[in-house]
């Protein structure tokens, strides 16, 4: 697999063939890809990787893939956008946003699935699976499409229904499992050990998640080859942020950039909230929590990734942010109302979370600072239906100017 040899435990050390496995066999610990790093500094450089494709393949040296043809929707190379009014509201003169609702399913999960599904066709699989609160689900079922793979995408029975017809359009099996994403995922666990299926966030996971890599990439790449000094990042599992600390750390590995001094934020919605609690109480264990929030996408109770995440906040010395449902919502009408980006909850949480950080101080006036916009807002529409008022007019001039009138506006 190109630069890729093998999988490492991240507690013991023990190191595994290129297999479809995502649990060390001696400690359990969790299996993440090892790559021969000489190999890659002689291949790679700034020029390389701009003479590549605009998506995520420009990084094709440092994911862990071998030649041949990949699972390609065109995802990733996303915009980083200047957020000048955003930031004149929050007093940031330095601020950006890196755009991720303009991939291919609308989500940073096409990332790492384009990633998954390639692996899992060059593994054999002629299925492709996933648990999912519902961005995941889009990817998969899109790539698999794509892949000319079978698909099986297993959800919480209450997802957003926009979010089920947005994978369902593309012909998957759609599992609806009557419990939280938790229950979900250990369903899927005991799927994976019975069936030979690729799931990607279960037996390909080491893999899948290295597509994560690829958001610290573009943004490194985007502000001019240099590494900002705050990443604000929405958790889940956890996992993104780690990538995202991974990818910037590897171009300064590689020699590509001189150094690294990001600080790492990261924001959880309060109703789901157990890394950011963890944080708060000064401990690297997370204790799990049932999930109670509007922002679905996040609702991830038990993180598989929580202690990786606050290892690399200690490393970057990062903070840990939670906001309420409704600072949720008002970060949503914040983003869409100063920088014209609708995008779903797991946005809104970053930018109230970044409006907290500003107020605090934590983020200064001139630091170069980005925030991380991961789903599209027409993905979860409902939480916003309340901001939709009309004015009922008929068809006549005189009608439109009364209306005009009554509401002030003359």
């Amino acid at each position: 697999m190109a630069f890729a040899t093998a999988l490492r435990c991240r507690e013991c050390s023990r190191e595994y063939p290129l297999e479809p496995m995502n649990i060390c066999e001696w400690c359990f610990g969790p299996c993440e890809v090892v790559y021969d790093y000489e190999a890659i500094r002689k291949q790679i450089s700034r020029k390389s990787i701009e003479a590549g494709p605009l998506t995520v393949w420009r990084y094709r040296d440092l994911l862990p893939v071998g030649d041949g043809p990949v699972v390609d929707l065109h995802a990733g190379y996303t915009p980083l956008l200047k957020a000048d009014n955003l930031g004149r509201m929050l007093g940031l003169d330095n601020l950006y946003l890196k755009n991720d609702c303009v991939n291919p399913t609308y989500s940073f999960k096409d990332r790492v699935v384009t990633v998954a599904a390639t692996i899992a066709r060059q593994m054999g699989f002629d299925t492709l699976a996933c648990a999912s609160t519902g961005n995941l689900a889009g990817a998969v079922a899109a790539h698999a499409a794509k892949a000319g793979m079978k698909a099986y995408v297993f959800i919480p029975a209450d997802l957003e229904k926009v979010k089920v017809v947005g994978a369902a359009i593309y012909g998957p099996t759609v599992v609806a499992v009557n419990g939280s994403y938790d229950d979900v995922n250990r369903l899927c666990s005991e799927v994976a050990d019975n069936y030979r299926w690729a799931f990607v966030n279960v037996n390909i996971r080491p893999y899948y998640a290295e597509g994560s890599k690829t958001l610290g990439y573009e943004v490194v790449e985007q502000l001019g080859w240099r590494a900002p000094d705050h990443a604000i990042v929405p958790v889940a599992s956890g996992s993104l942020l780690t990538k995202v600390w991974k990818g910037m750390n590897e171009f300064k590995d590689l020699g590509l950039i001189s150094e690294v001094k990001t600080r790492m934020h990261m924001v959880q919605p309060l109703g789901c909230s157990p890394v950011v609690t963890a944080h708060a109480e000064g401990v690297m264990s997370v204790k799990p929590v049932k999930p109670n929030t509007i922002a679905k996408s996040l609702a991830i109770g038990n993180p598989a990734d929580g202690y990786y995440a606050l290892k690399v906040l200690k490393e970057s010395h990062g903070t840990a942010t939670a906001v309420t449902d409704p600072e949720v919502i008002e970060g949503i009408h914040l983003l869409a109302r100063t920088e014209g980006i609708f995008a779903e909850t797991a946005a809104g949480v970053v930018i109230s979370g970044l409006r907290k950080l500003a107020q605090s101080g934590a983020i200064g006036k001139h630091d170069l600072t980005v925030a991380y916009i991961t789903g599209n807002g027409l993905k979860t529409q409902e939480v916003v239906e309340d901001s939709v008022k009309t004015w009922p007019v008929q068809p006549t001039l005189a009608s439109f100017r009364h209306a005009l009138a009554a509401h002030g506006h003359a």
